[in-house]
Order: C-alpha cells, then sequence, then structure tokens
C-alpha cells in the first residue's frame, strides 16, 4: 500500500505583531510614563518635574499616540516596588487593558532589583503591554529586550549593592567620629541645630522631663501614657494617642542624658531595607556629652534601677495600678484582675491568686474587691497621717543619712587608685616577658594573680556603684512621699498619686484580711 503524501498549508496571520521594526496596529496607542527620584532634595526635585514634563510633552506630540497618565513616585528608593504607589498603580492600569505602552528613562529608574523588573516586565508581556527604556534604547517586545533587560538590571542590582555599602561604610565612619544623629521628625525633644548637631526644645524636652517625673512617682508606662492624653499632649509621631512602648523607650533612650549609643541596629539587606538589633555582629560606639542633655545623668540612672528594680518583682502594671501589688499570703504568688458576670448588670472586679488552682489543693486565700482594697489603703493611709509630723521628721533624717555617700566614694576611690597600680603591675609584667626577663611559669603565676586582683577590685568599683544607685532611687523614693505626705490631709477616698508613691504591696492573709506594706519603711 503507498504511504500517504504529507501536506502543509499556510496560514496567513490575521493580525499585525510588534516587531523589532515596532510595526504599530491602526489604532492609537494608550500611553503613559513612569517618573522616579530616590530623595527628597531641591535639586532632586526639579529633575523630577523635569522629567514629568518631558513626558507630557513627548506623548501630547505624537498623533499616533493618547496621553494616559505620567505615573510618579517622589523620594522612593527603587530598590524594590512595595511601597511605590505609583509604579503599582501603573501596573494594575496596564494588565487591567488602560495601558498600551509605557516609556521610562532607564532600567535604574524602573526597578533596581532584577526580580521585580522581570516580574513586572512579563507580566506586562503577557498581557501584549510594552516598555520602552530609553536610556538602553531596549523595547521589551524586541527578541532581544529580555537578555538585554536582565544584563542591565543584574548591573542596576549591583549599582544599588555599591550604594547601600558605600552608605554603611559612610555611617560606621561617622560612629568612630563620635557624630550623632537623630531621627527628629520622631524623636521627643530635639531639632537639628545650625551646626547640624541636636539642640533641645524646651516645650518638648518639658514633657520629656514629666515622663521622668511620673515614673520615679510610681506611675507604670501606661499610666504616663494616660495621663499625657488626658493632657492633651501629642506623641513624638505627633498623634494624640500614646503607646506604653513610646513611654518605656523615653525612659531608657541615653540620649537624654546626653550619650549616645551608636550603631544600635543595622541593614542586613540592601534590597528590601529590612534592619535588624545590633546583639554584637557589628561595633557600636559611646559617646559621652555628645550633645545637650534634657535629662541629669543622675535622674536617668535613678529611672534605670527602678526599672531594672520593677522587673525583677514582675511589676509589670498592665491591669492599672494594683497589678502585681497583692500577694497571696499563703502562696505568695500575685493576684490577677478578674472580671465576674462582664455582660450583665452584676459586673464585678476581683483580685485573686493566679496559682490558686494550680497545685492540686486550692490556696486558702479570698479574692477581694477593688473597694477592699482602697478601702484597706484609705484606713493604713489615714493611721499614717494621724502623725504626720514624726513620720516627715524620720524621713528628713533618712533623706539626710542616703545623701551623705562620702564614705562610699571614698571607698569607689581608693579601689579604682589600687585597680591603676594592678594594671601598672601587669603592663611591666607583659613588657618583662616580652624582653625574656623572666620565665614562663613565673610570668604565668604572677599574671594569674594580677587578674584575679584585678576583677575583685572591678566587681568591687560595680558593686559600690550600683549601692549609690539604689541610695539614688530610695532617696528619691522619700522625696516623692514626703512632698505627697506633706500636702495630705486625712483622706476620704482612695488617691491613686498617693497610692503609688506609698505602697510596695498588700498581702492577703487566710481570714481576709488586708496587710498595707509601705514602700517608705521608717
Amino acid at each position: 500500500m503507498e504511504a500517504a503524501q504529507k501536506r502543509v498549508t499556510k496560514i496567513e496571520r490575521s493580525a499585525v505583531a510588534f516587531g523589532e521594526n515596532q510595526i504599530r496596529p491602526l489604532t492609537k496607542r494608550r500611553v503613559a510614563a513612569y517618573a522616579r527620584v530616590s530623595t527628597d532634595s531641591d535639586e532632586q526635585f526639579t529633575s523630577f518635574e523635569a522629567q514629568v514634563d518631558y513626558y507630557t510633552r513627548q506623548i501630547t506630540a505624537n498623533p499616533d499616540w493618547t496621553m494616559v497618565e505620567v505615573y510618579t513616585d517622589e523620594g522612593i528608593s527603587g530598590t524594590n516596588t512595595k511601597k511605590r504607589e505609583g509604579f503599582n498603580r501603573m501596573i494594575a492600569d496596564a494588565l487591567a487593558g488602560k495601558i498600551n505602552l509605557i516609556i521610562t528613562k532607564s532600567i535604574s529608574r524602573f526597578a533596581r532589583n532584577t526580580v521585580d523588573t522581570l516580574t513586572a516586565v512579563r507580566q506586562l508581556k503577557e498581557k501584549g503591554v510594552e516598555v520602552y527604556f530609553e536610556k538602553e534604547n531596549i523595547y521589551t517586545m524586541d527578541s532581544k529586550g529580555e537578555l538585554l533587560i536582565t544584563i542591565m538590571s543584574s548591573l542596576a542590582q549591583e549599582e544599588s549593592r555599591s550604594i547601600s555599602e558605600n552608605v554603611a561604610w559612610g555611617k560606621r565612619a561617622k560612629c568612630e567620629e563620635g557624630k550623632v544623629y537623630l531621627p527628629y521628625k520622631q524623636f521627643l525633644g530635639y531639632e537639628k541645630g545650625p551646626d547640624g548637631q541636636p539642640q533641645i526644645v524646651e516645650e518638648q524636652a518639658d514633657t520629656v522631663r514629666l515622663i521622668y517625673k511620673l515614673f520615679l512617682d510610681g506611675l507604670m508606662p501606661s499610666g504616663i501614657a494616660k495621663r499625657l492624653e488626658a493632657m492633651g499632649i501629642f506623641s513624638p509621631a505627633g498623634k494624640s494617642r500614646w503607646q506604653p512602648g513610646t513611654v518605656e523607650s523615653i525612659l531608657t533612650n541615653e540620649k537624654y542624658k546626653g550619650d549616645a549609643l551608636l550603631q544600635k541596629t543595622f541593614c542586613v539587606d540592601f534590597l528590601t531595607k529590612k534592619m535588624k538589633r545590633n546583639e554584637g555582629e557589628l561595633p557600636q560606639y559611646y559617646v559621652e556629652q555628645s550633645h545637650p542633655a534634657i535629662i541629669t545623668t543622675e535622674v536617668f540612672d535613678e529611672v534605670q534601677q527602678e526599672l531594672k528594680r520593677r522587673r525583677e518583682a514582675r511589676y509589670v502594671g498592665r491591669s492599672g495600678c494594683f497589678s502585681s501589688k497583692i500577694i497571696c499570703g499563703e502562696c505568695g504568688s500575685y493576684y490577677g484582675r478578674k472580671v465576674w458576670h462582664s455582660n450583665d448588670k452584676y459586673r464585678t472586679v476581683i483580685w485573686r491568686c493566679q496559682h490558686k488552682y494550680n497545685n492540686g489543693e486550692p490556696c486558702k486565700t479570698s479574692h477581694v474587691t477593688e473597694d477592699q482594697i482602697k478601702a484597706a489603703f484609705v484606713a493604713e493611709m489615714n493611721r499614717v497621717i494621724a502623725s504626720k509630723e514624726q513620720v516627715l521628721a524620720d524621713i528628713g533624717m533618712l533623706i539626710a543619712t542616703l545623701t551623705d555617700t562620702r564614705e562610699m566614694e571614698e571607698k569607689e576611690s581608693a579601689a579604682r587608685k589600687e585597680l591603676e597600680a594592678v594594671s601598672a603591675s601587669m603592663r611591666k609584667l607583659v613588657d618583662a616577658y616580652a624582653h625574656a626577663m623572666i620565665e614562663q611559669r613565673e610570668y604565668d603565676d604572677r599574671y594569674a594573680g594580677l587578674l584575679a586582683q584585678s576583677q575583685v577590685l572591678e566587681e568591687q568599683i560595680v558593686r559600690i556603684g550600683e549601692q549609690c544607685e539604689q541610695r539614688r532611687a530610695r532617696k528619691h523614693e522619700l522625696d516623692a512621699f514626703y512632698k505627697v505626705l506633706k500636702s495630705t490631709g486625712p483622706i476620704l477616698e482612695f488617691d491613686e498619686e498617693l497610692w503609688n508613691v506609698a505602697v510596695e504591696s498588700v498581702l492577703v492573709h487566710e481570714d481576709g484580711k488586708l496587710q498595707i506594706k509601705q514602700r517608705i519603711r521608717i
């Protein structure tokens, strides 16, 4: 049987395709342009306006084109496209069929990230949307377009990496020189001065000082935030609402005492701009007296000591002024806040041992209401106020005792001098060993002895410093209590400010009795 003859039939094309010669369809092309500058400087703004004007005139001058829009992004980096609203809106409009051709200055203006560039170009290509890069003279519908785009995008990405590394190097160099930069737009209390260094904004500085005072008076960050909101004071971001975390960041930032810890964070990815807290990966630099202080070193150190004390006592204060102050007299656990009948008219707030049912047999201590706590506090405070003059005299004597730190300062000075002498001996020993004046065994024995001696002295200096800080914190507590007590007569109702400065804890006994333990024990 004879094999069938193969037959090929050519089917002529019925539509005009885009090719190397850019053959255009008969209808007008809907054309858009994309312009971007990556900084907010005046020079770049001029360039930005020039780009917009250039593309507007270019598109409207072509009779075969219909102007869609000049999409813009101002003051945004091109390393990724996540936050570029103009770019993302342009891509969405193109994919929706509103654009046939996009014109842009160069691949680096479009995106410096190879992945973002190719992803966008391929998405547009699937929908028949072409992109023209003027500087490189590349049309994405061209047969050579994607290869050239890949090469050019990679070069642009490396350029971005180089810029990022240069910026990081510049920042490290400034850190080594002790130059301080603050994010002024969201940093309370300072503005950039004529010399480029931080200068104090007095109105904002008063708020910072108030935050430190309220904390040392006993308020927690959450309570301070509420107080600031009630006073109508705006947050560093210019908002009426304060977050406790914002208050705590102000309380722990060394820049408010005029010092600066530099390179706290660093960029781990130049494309995503992801930042990471520096945990020893890079060197840090601590600059003392780098700029004017809003808070004295003594007050700042007192606050850090008090923060430490509260953390150790688990005094987190998330449920108001009673949090972490009510203690079970049986198991020693803190009482937690509970709400009974939360959705009906019998709604009641009570406090109960948090571990009441955790150890098999429940604790025998009962729950207490906030009214019971307040009543016990009012009774205890009125007892103290009844002998106010004697209490104030005793507090005055304690303050005088705590203020006298001459003996501790003399001990610290003596320890520092001894440490200097030990360090000098260690240097002489190393020098003698380097010049072969002593044997290895003798060197090892003497060096070990001197090292142990220096470690003991260093620990002694740290211990004396901590004792001084504790004294200062104790003095501040006494000062606050003295001031409040002096101006307070017999009280008829609960006073939260007095509670904060006066009460350390409330012990709940098995018989239901509440024992108030004062922070100021005379």
